[in-house]
C-alpha cells in the first residue's frame, strides 16, 4: 500500500477552506520525527535535518482571503562547497503567504507563467496545506553555498606553455588602466 494521496486528493495535513473560521485564527505546528526528518532530507538533497519546526496560523483576511503566517526554524547539515566537510547551519525565518480567491495567473504567448511580484501571493484553492508550505520554505531558505569556517579557494593558474597566465588579479576592472599608467609613467 502506498502512502501517496490519489493525484488530485488534499493530503491529510491541508486545511479545507470552507471550514476554516473566518473571524478567528487557526494555528498550526508541525515538528516532524527523526524518520520524518531523514525523509525530507533525502528529499531535499541534504546530509541531514536535526531540527525541523514550522508554527503558525491561518486568518481570514478581508471578504475571501487568507493569510498564513509561521516561524519556521530549521538545522541542516550540508557540505561545504569548498572542503566537502559537513557543514552545520541553523536558520530561523518568518515565513507569510497571502491566498486570493481572485487571483489569476497570466500566461504569455507560450504558456510561460509571469510571476508576480510578491511571491508571497498565491491562489486559492480549496485547501490550504501548511506542512506544503513548510516544505516550500524549508527548500527555498536552505544555505545556497555552506561553507566551513576558515575554508577558502585557491587560485588555479592554467595557461599553454610559453605564454603569461592570467591571474584573477588581472581580470579586476582596473588592472588594466593601472598597468597603462605604470606603462605611461615610465615613458615619460
Amino acid at each position: 500500500m502506498s502512502d501517496r494521496q490519489p493525484q488530485n486528493a488534499p493530503a491529510a495535513t491541508a486545511l479545507r477552506v470552507a471550514d476554516l473560521p473566518q473571524n478567528a485564527a487557526t494555528p498550526f505546528e508541525f515538528a516532524p520525527d527523526a524518520k520524518a526528518l531523514g525523509k525530507i532530507a533525502a528529499e531535499m538533497g541534504v546530509d541531514a535535518l536535526r531540527k525541523l519546526r514550522f508554527k503558525g496560523e491561518i486568518r481570514g483576511t478581508g471578504q475571501k482571503d487568507w493569510r498564513l503566517t509561521a516561524d519556521l526554524g530549521f538545522t541542516v547539515v550540508q557540505p561545504c562547497v569548498v572542503t566537502l566537510e559537513p557543514v552545520t547551519s541553523r536558520v530561523d525565518v518568518k515565513i507569510e503567504r497571502t491566498f486570493l480567491a481572485g487571483f489569476q495567473e497570466e500566461f504569455g504567448e507560450d504558456e510561460e507563467v509571469e510571476m508576480p511580484e510578491d511571491d508571497t501571493v498565491e491562489p486559492l484553492g480549496s485547501h490550504i496545506d501548511p506542512y506544503e508550505v513548510m516544505l516550500e520554505s524549508l527548500a527555498l531558505n536552505l544555505p545556497q553555498y555552506p561553507r566551513k569556517d576558515g575554508a577558502a579557494l585557491g587560485e588555479s593558474v592554467h595557461t599553454e606553455p610559453g605564454v603569461a597566465p592570467m591571474r584573477d588579479e588581472d581580470t579586476r576592472p582596473f588592472a588594466g588602466l593601472a598597468a597603462l599608467k605604470d606603462q605611461l609613467e615610465n615613458k615619460g
